[in-house]
């Protein structure tokens, strides 16, 4: 299959995505187009929102659609690294005797990793999962292990309950490719998510992605040609963030106490040319960037006490009216 048959195929199966997704979830339309961006791109998603927003029937739903495998760990307090990656048994061997260890693969052995509550865990346990979702492999017993490929972390997080939670440090939290603010739904799709969920069984799901197809969907990201100007749009955008550097407008240095990451220029930069090829163009706009300034650099901007109560998705709202 040629690049321009791959760039058809990419939208001909985002659209049929979307359409199996919307059998179970009511709107939440820019929540589905984004984890469709980490997706293409291979990334990291933390699915923000209050309880009963569907966060966690997105993502299962989601990874129904496609010929992935699948795995959910719902986290707690008491949770252990070998929870999640794995661990050492002892084994003996009933006819000679003889004993030995076998790993048993933990659940991040998987395509698609529901992290559910990923903030109730302790931090020893967040940072098993962080070497997998860092470097797609994981250290047990003196031994790396590659994780399958592809590999995505799609994890849920409640914002407003904080006893017994712990939040995510800002190394794992620039992990994330994308943040996925999961909002309240208008009264017409409350309506309809009410009667959908009261009359019966949810409906099947039929599966339009292979493997191979999403494989193949990632390389071609990957080969979208951007133009220098845009390049340097998005880099601009990131550093703006920064209260230390020249490129942050003066209104708003003293509401901001950390900046994002290079890493964040460069999830700009592949987020434009996921949304592109979702759109089955061949090359990203300024628009593309603009679209993935606040789910790529809400999580990675830390708000000083001066913006008080102001977060940093307005930040970046404000950020991204200065330079329009």
């Amino acid at each position: 299959m040629s690049d321009v048959e791959t760039l058809a195929y990419a939208k001909d199966v985002a659209a049929k995505l979307r359409a199996q997704v919307a059998r179970r979830v009511v709107g939440q339309t820019d929540a589905v187009e984004q984890l469709l961006v980490a997706l293409f791109c291979n990334g990291h998603a933390l699915s923000i929102g209050v309880p009963g927003l569907a966060k966690t029937l997105l993502i299962s739903t989601l990874a129904e659609a496609m010929q992935l495998d699948f795995a959910r760990i719902q986290f707690t307090p008491d949770m252990m690294p070998g929870d999640v990656t794995g661990s050492e048994i002892l084994e003996e061997d009933r006819v000679t005797g003889h004993r030995s260890y076998r790993f048993m693969k933990g659940p991040v052995f998987t395509n698609i990793l529901l992290a559910d509550e990923l903030n109730r865990t302790p931090p020893k346990t967040q940072a098993a999962l962080l070497q997998a979702m860092a470097e797609r492999q994981v250290s047990t017993a003196g031994q790396t292990r590659a994780l399958p490929q592809p590999f995505l972390v799609l994890a849920t997080q409640n914002p407003i309950e904080q006893h017994g939670t712990y939040p995510l440090p800002e190394a794992q939290l620039d992990r994330f490719m994308l943040a996925v603010h999961v909002d309240y739904p208008n009264h017409d799709e409350e309506v309809e998510i009410v009667r959908r969920t009261t009359a019966g069984p949810l409906p099947n799901i039929v599966p339009v992605l292979t493997q191979a197809d999403v494989l193949r969907i990632q390389a071609l990201v990957r080969q979208v040609p951007v133009a220098d100007h845009l390049v340097s749009y998005a880099v601009g955008l990131c550093r703006a963030t920064r209260p230390q550097d020249e490129a942050c407008p003066a209104a708003l240095k003293p509401l901001i106490d950390f900046g994002a990451s290079p890493r964040a220029s460069q999830a700009l930069i592949l987020g434009a040319k996921a949304r592109a090829v979702l759109d089955g163009r061949a090359t990203p706009e300024r628009a593309d960037v603009d679209q993935m300034a606040t789910p790529v650099l809400a999580h990675r901007v830390v708000p000083s006490f001066r913006a008080e109560g102001m977060d940093a998705r307005e930040l970046i709202e404000r950020l991204l009216a200065a330079r329009r």
